[in-house]
């Protein structure tokens, strides 16, 4: 059952990977992704017991052995690791965007010499030829890593690709020492091994869109009683061409919105004396315009300079911590929320 899932898994990043070519421009790097990801997920195909069965009777039909499952699946991994360079390659400084397409057919040109050769000759050289993509794939994403939606996504999928070269040296020790690949049905630690690398490439692979969604529903969590607040105070904030259906859209608009409506809440912008420059504390500031935005008519002053995203702050993270000391606030009194 596990195998399934994994296929499924990976065959489900590999969709969302062509996705995002078909929405973004199709770069060399983003069809490599995409070629990759394919791999992975055709290789945990055949890694599937009842696959791999299927695949090795094709034998008794009249078809080579070189087109059994134990071929077919290092020459998979190949072709993995050959587009997973491609896309190594182009984080390198010495590689610009006008070389990159040439680099790039030159590495598939290579690759697919390495899969012709593992499918016809040795399964040996495909294993080494992975190996030493994989090095290389490392190497590059240990450069590339940072604290970042785009640096974790390239620490998962480096991990994964690491995973792949391990196993792909201890499958060469094994067939050099003239030890049989286990069947993906017998009991042994190396097919969850792949399954594990499978899962990390895939994660890895569309971990941006993983995060950006997981950010904006709880973005949306977060400013649901301030947005509902304002919005009913000034309806004509929302506008009919504000009808994002994804829950990042919802979330630009919903943070657009807070900011129009405590834009008219201050009178459209008109500096007041008595509010005062705001003070340099994100946290302090935030207090006094979730005050103002609870109590609108108390003694609270906010003019347009207090609602203004402070420097260094995002509109979504202005929106966002204002929204926290509203609801802290309300928590704090053991009050609702203000209908408007």
């Amino acid at each position: 059952m596990t195998f399934w899932l994994t296929a499924l898994l990976v065959w489900m990043a590999a969709g969302a990977r062509v996705g995002r070519v078909l929405v973004k421009p199709a770069t060399t790097a983003r069809v490599a992704i995409v070629v990759a990801v394919a791999s992975v997920a055709a290789a945990s195909t055949i890694a599937i017991p009842e696959v791999a069965v299927a695949v090795d009777h094709l034998r008794a039909s009249g078809i080579r052995g070189m087109w059994l499952s134990d071929r077919i699946t290092p020459a998979l991994w190949v072709l993995f690791a050959t587009a997973t360079s491609v896309v190594a390659a182009a984080a390198w400084p010495v590689v610009s965007r006008r070389n990159l397409r040439q680099i790039a057919w030159m590495i598939y040109a290579g690759g697919v010499l390495a899969m012709l050769l593992t499918l016809f000759w040795s399964t040996t050289f495909g294993w080494v030829v992975t190996l030493l993509e994989c090095v290389f794939v490392v190497i590059t994403g240990v450069r590339s890593m940072g604290w970042s939606a785009l640096g974790r996504g390239i620490a998962l999928y480096t991990t994964g690709t690491l995973v792949v070269g391990v196993l792909s040296a201890l499958s060469l020790r094994r067939e050099i020492a003239g030890a049989t690949m286990p069947k993906p049905d017998e009991p042994d630690w190396f097919w969850p091994a792949w399954q594990i690398a499978a899962l990390l490439i895939a994660v890895g692979a569309v971990w941006i869109v993983i995060e950006l969604w997981l950010r904006a529903r709880l973005l949306l969590r977060e400013i649901r009683t301030l947005h509902r607040v304002l919005v009913a105070r000034f309806p004509e904030v929302v506008t009919k061409d504000q009808t994002g259906s994804t829950t990042q859209l919802k979330s630009s608009d919903q943070v657009a919105q807070i900011m129009d409506a405590l834009f008219l809440q201050s009178g459209g912008g008109v500096e007041l004396v008595d509010a005062g420059p705001p003070p340099a504390s994100v946290t302090e500031r935030a207090e006094r315009v979730a005050r103002w935005a609870r109590n609108p008519f108390g003694e609270t002053v906010v003019d347009g300079r207090w609602i203004a995203p402070p420097p260094g702050v995002s509109p979504r993270g202005w929106a966002q911590a204002i929204a926290r000391a509203f609801d802290a606030a309300l928590e704090k009194t053991g009050t609702t929320a203000p209908k408007g």
